[in-house]
């Protein structure tokens, strides 16, 4: 059986999102039904929108879902009709990484959340009349009413949580907050610095300032972006577009060097910059990706002031400890993820999209 929704499909690479009428699928085993009640755009979104990551259009994209559980499939033992839930990435839980505890490193990642656009046996989720059209975007594709996911990246939370202010955990909060505090985590009088404010670096500058660092450094263009880096705990920021030498600027505020590093921008110029302005011995996270692009590094450098580049995916999280985790900082007024928020009706997703691609907003949430 197929259920009636409303969902913003991309018929075309590069096209506006048109809200249009599709069906669903009803949960097979394993799966759950979500009833959408806000979602966040993310950029992987409007990179999936431009055909510049594998997903295959005509489809339904979304992934920072949040809402209500409709209906469940048999064998769904974690969650019941009525509960709320923030959705996150797919993972298979059968491989090596899975079993390990690393979901964030499953091996099928890219098939289960970009590539296929349907379930892992390649049958589809979503129809346009009796077409099949491509959805299982991250295992959601929740630009929609409804949303058809997976007990495993359901997330429950309490019934007095704000969805639609905590839609954007389920990817960029996640990303950035669990860059610092799962991969970095800083030691007492650490330098850690972000490049890039969006909500991926915004995020890791709020879990930064939690530790005990003694300087968080914000590295970006936007002077905007940077007072509110301020605002939410950076000691220190860094307009890379108005100083001629960014990294002297870091190697001057931490003594030499920072000895944690996140890019978090997927500007190659960035990343050189975020390696060469760490210090001997530091780490330096890697979270924003674009397919395609490489970079040239100072092998020497890193060699011999043997710093480690580790790439990140989701934050390196187990999203039903992290998830939660993040929810009660928020509770107790130490995430104030709400400063990031601009809300949108779904009718106006190209709106929205149109002020996360230029930047003026750093989390547009769709209010379904």
């Amino acid at each position: 059986m197929r259920k009636q929704t409303t969902a913003a499909v991309v018929w075309e690479p590069g096209a506006d999102f048109e809200v249009a009428d599709v069906l669903i699928d009803d949960p097979r085993a394993g799966e759950v039904l979500v009833r959408v009640e806000a979602v966040g755009i993310c950029h992987a979104d409007i990179a999936a929108r431009d055909g510049d990551t594998p997903f295959p259009p005509p489809g339904v994209l979304g992934h920072e879902g949040v809402g209500v559980v409709e209906a469940v499939g048999a064998g769904v033992t974690s969650l019941h009709h009525g509960d709320r839930v923030v959705l996150t990435f797919a993972s298979c839980g059968a491989c090596a990484r899975c079993r390990m505890g690393l979901p964030s490193q499953c091996v099928h990642f890219l098939p289960l959340n970009f590539a296929t656009g349907a379930r892992p046996d390649g049958s589809p989720t979503l129809w346009h009349r009796d077409t099949p059209r491509h959805g299982h975007f991250f295992g959601q594709s929740s630009f929609a009413t409804h949303a058809l996911v997976t007990e495993r990246n359901a997330i429950k939370v309490p019934d007095d949580v704000p969805l639609a202010t905590l839609a954007p955990l389920g990817c960029g909060i996640q990303t950035g907050a669990g860059a610092v505090l799962n991969v970095l985590r800083p030691t007492p009088g650490g330098s850690v610095v972000v490049f890039g404010t969006g909500a991926v670096g915004l995020a890791a500058v709020m879990a930064a300032s939690l530790t005990q660092a003694e300087r968080v450094i914000a590295v970006d263009v936007n002077p905007g972006r940077l007072a509110l880096a301020t605002e939410l705990g950076a000691t220190d920021t860094i307009d890379a577009g108005a100083t001629d030498d960014p990294v002297a600027a870091i190697r001057e505020l931490t003594g030499g060097g920072a000895g944690y590093v996140l890019e978090s921008s997927g500007n190659v110029l960035a990343f050189r910059q975020a390696i060469d302005a760490a210090a001997i011995g530091a780490v330096i996270a890697v979270v924003g990706a674009p397919f395609g692009q490489e970079a040239s590094v100072d092998v020497v450098d890193i060699v011999n002031s043997s710093k480690r580049i580790v790439g990140i995916v989701e934050g390196a999280s187990v999203p039903h400890v992290l998830i939660p985790d993040l929810i009660g900082l928020h509770a107790a007024g130490r995430l104030p993820v709400e400063r990031l928020v601009t809300a949108f009706p779904f009718s106006r997703i190209n709106d929205a999209a149109a002020v996360a691609a230029s930047g003026e907003a750093v989390k547009p949430v769709l209010h379904l």
